[in-house]
């Protein structure tokens, strides 16, 4: 491929995204690049305060417990309070409660703090991803999402293996950074962002959403309509069972990893793999994924992460093959993330896109609750060979869960255009996917559709 066309492809990735994007895109990169706690905090209960795998499962349980609960409530706030706010007091409250983690040392305070982090944490990503949906028109939004995610992981790539030495030195240098690199995240929201949540019509009606995504609802939504919308839902609790095989990259994969002698410089070059990966991959398969049919992108997804890390039964005390398996994995979750992200935006009348979001996000925090329970009790009674066996089965469950959810879906609502829905998945007589142009007008229709069906 010549440089004009590389130039090209760069150029149709990153153009017509509006100044604001671009800065919530910087505040997550900053974000990420100071990554530390959620990626070594198992190795630091184990290795450097010598708790059983049981006592870290807890304690990560914990974290994953304040994501829970904060998940929901943030993403309240952020269609009420704004989502500027949020992100404002989310992030301030990250930094501190991070930092207090690095210093407190009694078992009950550690734990304690641990579900302040994962409450504080967690309440940020509704306003985060709602933002996204206000401020970037319909046709961008998966492009979006995936640069977004792609900042993410190349934060995450260039920390985890940063940190990995850090942890070697000192655990609390690593707290202290990711406190200090939230702290700048909080500042870049504070000076360049502005609000973006949609005016409410007059009279509480139904927003037109011009511009800006989905038509609503009732512009009162509450979280009584997400419970009702019963597709919606089912796509959550799937989302649930695939992020609770991909969290075992960040539980059981260091736990294995440390029963086989490694080192957590050794975990961090293993994971960086993920990460870089990523950022090799994500906008290039991102511009072949985009159009195409999400249910069959997403049963793909699922299968391939749970064999992934089933293969990990297998590595024993090889690097290499521990780096394989990261390998395989990831290419499922460079489908996963853009593909389920904005097909969430897709079913979120405007007004209640926080509340929409708060729900997807549990569905990753409860797997962030109970994949270190999972992983530290399966591996300290059977071994990690049954953990990565029973990923496998996880990861066959969510791809058969979404062939019947996303089954006969319409195709607006899967964000195809109706050349695309007589082929979803398929390509054109050139072998290329059609443009997709439904505009998100159509979403209500599909919207009705899925109430008549619940």
């Amino acid at each position: 491929m010549s440089i004009a066309a590389v130039r090209r492809a760069v150029d149709q990735s990153v153009s017509g995204l509006p100044p604001a994007f671009w800065w919530l895109w910087t505040s997550t990169l900053v974000n990420r690049l100071g990554g530390f706690v959620a990626t070594f905090l198992t190795l630091y209960l184990t290795i450097e305060r010598g708790y059983p795998a049981t006592f870290a499962g807890l304690v990560v349980a914990l974290h994953g417990l304040g994501g829970v609960v904060a998940s929901l409530g943030g993403g309240v706030m952020a269609d009420r309070l704004g989502r500027r706010p949020t992100l404002l007091i989310a992030q301030t409250s990250t930094a501190l409660s991070v930092a207090l983690l690095g210093f407190v040392q009694q078992p009950a305070a550690i734990a304690a703090v641990a579900f302040v982090v994962g409450a504080a944490g967690s309440a940020s990503r509704p306003a985060v991803q709602a933002m996204m949906a206000d401020i970037v028109p319909p046709e961008d939004r998966v492009r979006a999402f995936s640069l977004n995610y792609w900042a993410i992981n190349l934060g995450f790539a260039v920390s985890s293996v940063a940190a990995g030495f850090i942890a070697e030195y000192s655990y609390l240098v690593g707290f202290l950074g990711e406190a200090a690199m939230t702290l700048a995240c909080a500042i870049v929201v504070f000076v360049k962002l502005p609000e973006s949540r949609p005016e409410k019509p007059a009279g509480g009606g139904v927003g037109t959403g011009a511009g800006t995504g989905a038509v609503g609802k009732d512009a009162g939504a509450g979280l009584g309509t997400v419970l009702r919308d019963r597709r919606f839902m089912a796509v959550v609790g799937l989302s649930f069972l695939v992020a609770l095989v991909f969290m075992q990259g960040h539980m059981g994969l260091p736990l294995a990893m440390a029963s086989e002698g490694f080192s957590s410089s050794d975990f961090g070059l293993v994971i960086a793999v993920n990460g870089l990966l990523i950022v090799i991959l994500q906008i290039p398969v991102t511009r072949f994924i985009e159009h195409r049919d999400p249910g069959r992108l997403l049963v793909l997804s699922a299968l391939v992460a749970g064999y992934g890390f089933g293969l990990t039964a297998f590595a024993g005390s090889s690097l290499a093959f521990y780096a394989l398996t990261v390998s395989v994995w990831t290419l499922a979750e460079i489908v996963n993330a853009p593909t389920q992200t904005s097909l969430v935006v897709r079913f979120s009348p405007v007004h209640a896109r926080g509340r929409y979001q708060g729900m997807y996000a549990l569905s990753w925090s409860a797997a962030a609750l109970v994949a270190p329970l999972m992983s530290g009790y399966v591996v300290d009674t059977w071994g990690s060979a049954w953990l990565w066996g029973l990923c496998a089965v996880i990861g066959t469950v969510g791809a058969v869960g979404y062939a019947l959810v996303l089954r006969g879906l319409p195709a607006e609502e899967r964000g195809l255009s109706g050349a695309e829905a007589g082929g979803a998945g398929g390509a054109s007589g050139a072998g290329e996917p059609v443009e997709a142009t439904a505009p998100d007008s159509a979403v209500p229709a599909a919207k009705k559709d899925l109430g008549a069906i619940a």
